[in-house]
């Protein structure tokens, strides 16, 4: 009888563990990277649930940040040169890849001095989709 009381004892805890081990489940992870697929590290982000703030960080050396579905996340770009559709040498082009490299079209984003629109393809080398464009020393937010 002590046998199946420890073996139901050690079931209900693994039960219970792997359930707490799924608190972090549903978070997604996408790459913020140059048009070499080299990650922008080091890029300080926050993200939002409605008026709470989830995350406030910066992005790992490889690009990397997380979010959660439904979250808004903002990226403080100071510091880098941004778009300029007429003058490629100047730009430091961005993209939101996955972990494979997929460029993720269609996200909604607003940034604070010069644009609103979706990531997509880009204008000229029309291989890299999770394009966007921004001003030098932007703040965009992305609707995730």
């Amino acid at each position: 009888m002590n046998k199946i009381k420890k073996t139901i004892a050690i079931f209900i805890g693994v039960w219970i563990l792997s359930g707490c081990s799924e608190v972090g489940s549903g978070a997604i992870t996408l790459f913020l990277v140059d048009e070499n697929g080299v990650g922008y590290g080091s890029v300080p982000y926050a993200c939002h649930s409605g008026d709470r703030l989830t995350y406030n960080g910066e992005t790992a050396s490889n690009g990397e940040f997380t979010f959660y579905q439904g979250e808004n996340c903002q990226f403080d770009l100071y510091g880098y040169r941004g778009t300029d559709y007429y003058d490629g040498l100047r730009d430091d082009l961005m993209y939101i890849v996955d972990v494979d490299d997929y460029g993720k079209n269609g996200i909604p984003y607003a940034c604070e001095y010069f644009n609103v629109g979706y990531t997509n393809r880009t204008y000229d080398d029309g291989i890299w989709n999770g394009a966007f464009d921004y001003d030098a020393d932007d703040r965009c937010t992305f609707y995730l």
